[in-house]
């Protein structure tokens, strides 16, 4: 099957034949039929994670985010067949560990990572492997197309674990959105169908825009005010009221977190979506007196466990919201290689998504 391989960090795919997986006897093989492509595939293009013990190995099959049918079924597994529609997450749990049994496979001890480990071969391929199948694996609704659940993987679904299951965003609460790429956009579609004011950052007026038109209610852009950008939760808290209940850094580098943090009311709540790049490497000072002083909660974000899709799927329903509105790009199979360098000067709209493997 044809599939982009990891050759050498920062180098271009090797689109090439590889393998067909195996489903194992708990697994299943789901045709791809779309796959989106994230931030977090840089960062594994880009060679970056050495600091947290999650480095990406060259030879690695790279995709986390697809939508397809199952073509191939494990002897072993009850809930899936040949030809059901599917989204399979990136945080694939075992389904048996203690994390698992409560509900958060997406911080499962013993999980691989799709797409970002050797023993899970990623998505931009024809073919993908998904391994504890039963816990895994989410049937997709009947009305929600391929590219559109493409969409949903990673950024819309950490996007919906920050704000619901991290964060507790309620109805008139105040939400900053600290980046407005993909998961920042799915944040503040999210945020609005869940009856907050929400307020977008970002120094790209066009990604302003999109924002608005998904429902941002104001914005700010950071070269606008004092070059350093040290005006920016001070603005933020002007416009909020001083400062919002919910913040979200969206992009994961230095100055965006410690921005949101700054943009928080006394215990509001900041939520580290974003991953750092070499210029952090994993580490990011924070004005630590000033949170206990106010009592602000800083949390991680990872991802999704798979029991929570079908809340996700009824809030997209009951809200009438079209995850499909931040689809900024079709792609084929080989335009991937040009997405991801694109990122280094973060040229990229949106969600773009492949929809083409063959040709």
């Amino acid at each position: 099957m044809r599939a982009a391989v990891l050759r050498s960090h920062g180098e271009p795919l090797a689109v090439t034949d590889v393998p067909e997986p195996d489903p194992g006897p708990d697994g299943v093989v789901v045709r791809v039929d779309a796959c989106g492509v994230c931030r977090s595939d840089w960062h594994a293009w880009k060679g970056h994670g050495e600091w947290a013990n999650d480095h990406v190995p060259t030879g690695q099959v790279l995709g986390h985010e697809p939508a397809g049918e199952v073509v191939d079924v494990g002897e072993r597994v009850d809930r899936f067949s040949v030809g059901d529609p599917v989204v399979v997450p990136f945080s694939l749990g075992d389904g048996t560990c203690r994390s698992c049994r409560r509900g958060h496979g997406n911080v499962c001890a013993n999980g691989r990572a799709l797409g970002f480990e050797s023993d899970a071969p990623g998505a931009f391929a024809e073919l993908v492997g998904v391994p504890a199948a039963d816990y895994n694996l989410v049937t997709r609704p009947d009305w929600l197309s391929p590219r559109d659940a493409a969409a949903l993987g990673c950024r819309y679904m950490t996007a919906y674990h920050s704000l619901v299951e991290r964060a507790d965003l309620d109805g008139g609460d105040l939400l900053a959105v600290h980046g407005c790429g993909g998961v920042g956009l799915s944040a503040v579609q999210l945020g609005t169908a869940l009856g907050a004011t929400v307020v977008a950052i970002d120094v790209d007026d066009d990604a302003l825009a999109r924002a608005v038109e998904v429902g941002a209610d104001r914005t700010v852009n950071p070269t606008e005010l004092d070059p350093s950008g040290h005006d920016v939760p001070e603005r933020v808290r002007s416009v909020a009221g001083g400062g919002v209940d919910v913040s979200v850094d969206a992009l994961g580098i230095a100055e965006t977190c410690r921005n949101s943090v700054r943009s928080v009311r006394p215990r509001g709540v900041h939520v580290q979506i974003g991953l750092t790049t070499d210029a952090e490497r994993g580490e990011v000072s924070l004005p630590t007196d000033w949170m206990t002083r106010w009592e602000v909660s800083f949390v991680g974000s990872r991802g999704m466990p798979p029991t929570s899709y079908d809340d996700l799927f009824s809030l997209i329903e009951a809200s009438e919201i079209d995850p499909g509105d931040l689809v900024g790009r079709e792609l084929a199979l080989s335009e991937v290689s040009d997405r991801l360098a694109a990122m280094d000067e973060y040229d990229s709209r949106g969600v773009e998504v492949v929809t083409e493997f063959h040709g």
